[in-house]
C-alpha cells in the first residue's frame, strides 16, 4: 500500500487525525483515517500477591473504569520509556518502584492508530504522595489481590484493553 496524499482533519493538544489517500498493490484506491497519539507507558505495580489499580471517569465510555496506571508525557516533556513509566506510576499512585522490569512493547490499535506502549512490572514499591494532573482529579487507587483481579476480569469490571494485554504479558512471563 502506498500513500498518495495526506491531509490533517483534526488536531488538539492530545491527538491528531489525518486522512490518507492510498493506492493498494492491486491498483485500487481508498481512504484511510489515522489517529496519531504519542506512545505511552503502562505499569503493573505488584506486591503481596496483588496489584495497585487506578479508577477514573473515562469520558468516551461515559463511566468509571479500572485499569493499571498508564499515560504519556505532558506536552513539552520528554524522556526515556522507563522514565515515563516511573513518572506515571508516581503521578497516579504515589508509588515509587525499586525495580522496573520491561515486559514488552505493544501496538494499541494498529488498524486505527499510530499509538504504541511499553509494559512494565514495578516491584519494590515505596509509597509517596501522588501528583495527579487536573484531568485525573477524580482518580482513586486501590490494592487488589490477584484472585480479585481475575474475578473483575471475568465479570466485566476490569475491561481496559491495554491493561488486559499487559496482564497477559505478565502471565506469559
Amino acid at each position: 500500500m502506498r500513500t498518495t496524499s495526506s491531509r490533517e482533519v483534526y488536531r488538539n493538544p492530545w491527538i491528531r487525525v489525518r486522512e490518507d489517500s492510498v493506492e493498494r498493490a492491486d491498483g485500487s484506491r481508498g481512504v484511510y483515517g489515522v489517529v496519531e497519539k504519542p506512545h505511552f507507558a503502562l505499569v503493573l505495580p505488584a506486591e503481596r500477591d496483588g496489584f495497585w489499580l487506578v479508577q477514573q471517569h473515562r469520558h468516551p465510555l461515559g463511566r468509571r473504569a479500572w485499569e493499571f496506571p498508564q499515560g504519556t508525557w505532558t506536552q513539552g516533556a520528554e524522556g526515556s520509556a522507563e522514565e515515563l513509566a516511573r513518572a506515571e506510576l508516581a503521578e497516579e499512585t504515589g508509588l515509587r518502584a525499586g525495580t522496573l522490569t520491561h515486559l514488552g512493547h505493544l501496538d494499541l490499535a494498529p488498524g486505527l492508530s499510530t499509538q504504541e506502549f511499553d509494559v512494565w512490572l514495578a516491584t519494590g514499591l515505596v509509597p509517596g504522595p501522588p501528583a495527579r494532573e487536573a484531568t485525573e482529579a477524580d482518580m482513586v487507587t486501590a490494592f487488589v489481590p490477584e484472585q480479585e483481579l481475575r474475578a473483575m476480569i471475568r465479570d466485566g469490571r476490569f475491561t481496559d484493553g491495554p491493561s488486559l494485554a499487559a496482564y497477559a504479558l505478565l502471565l506469559l512471563g
